[in-house]
């Protein structure tokens, strides 16, 4: 099952670390890491939402 996220969730990255959601589409999620903002593409298999 993937997971889904929404706008505002706090999620946990194997490579990018502690984030926040910012923006979802049917096939991504933005995350800022504040350092830097990434589109994490679905299946989000390195992310979990904490």
């Amino acid at each position: 099952m993937i997971e889904e996220y929404v706008v505002d969730d706090r999620v946990s990255h194997d490579s990018h670390g502690l984030g926040r959601v910012t923006h979802v589409d049917r096939v991504c999620v933005t995350v800022d890491f504040g350092d830097r903002s990434v589109r994490v593409p679905s299946p989000f298999a390195k992310m979990s939402k904490l």
